[in-house]
């Protein structure tokens, strides 16, 4: 069984979980997040714990790893507070790719499913880049929330329009006027 460390910080958009490894950083790093998810996703969150660890049990932590310091200040406005945060996502080979392209996205730009699976090489899988990107355990921290549709309209994320359009407004993306 797996310890993994929690905590929740408040923000506008609802309560936002944080969990990380207890382990696997380097001595003188954080440990990694292995997951970010909003309060009222819960059943999302043990889905993808289970699928991913089987057996674990959640440990409250105030701040493990400084990461729920750089959250919150991500939320206040620094957008660029958690670009490195350490995280260790598991995934597919090819959610991996996805993943780490879409945390290659500036905050307040965004790109195009289509697009996304152009710079991945594989230009007909903008389906499997979405699916990819609905099966993101790390919201916000890996800004799923900056793709969007090919009309440049808002489409899925796990935790809301409303959320994806505050988090696009947030950091500035011309997309978030859905």
């Amino acid at each position: 069984m797996i310890t993994l460390l929690t905590d929740e910080i408040p923000s506008p958009i609802g309560g936002i979980i944080l969990v990380t490894l207890s382990d696997g950083g380097e001595a003188d790093t954080a440990p990694p997040l292995c997951a970010v998810e909003f309060d009222d996703c819960l059943d999302r969150l043990q889905r993808n714990l289970t699928a991913r660890f089987e057996h674990y049990e959640l440990l409250k932590v105030k701040n493990p790893g400084g990461h729920s310091n750089r959250m919150a200040a991500y939320l206040e406005g620094d957008v660029k507070a958690i670009n490195a945060l350490p995280v260790d996502s598991g995934g597919t080979e090819f959610q991996q790719k996805v993943w780490d392209a879409l945390r290659r996205i500036p905050a307040g730009q965004t790109r195009q499913y289509g697009e996304m699976a152009k710079k991945l090489g594989r230009p007909a899988a903008s389906r499997a880049v979405g699916a990819a990107n609905g099966r993101n355990p790390l919201s916000i921290v890996v800004p799923c929330h900056r793709l969007i549709g090919s009309t440049g309209k808002l489409t899925g994320y796990a935790g809301g329009l409303k959320r994806k359009a505050w988090l696009l407004a947030h950091e500035g993306a011309l997309a978030a006027n859905s």
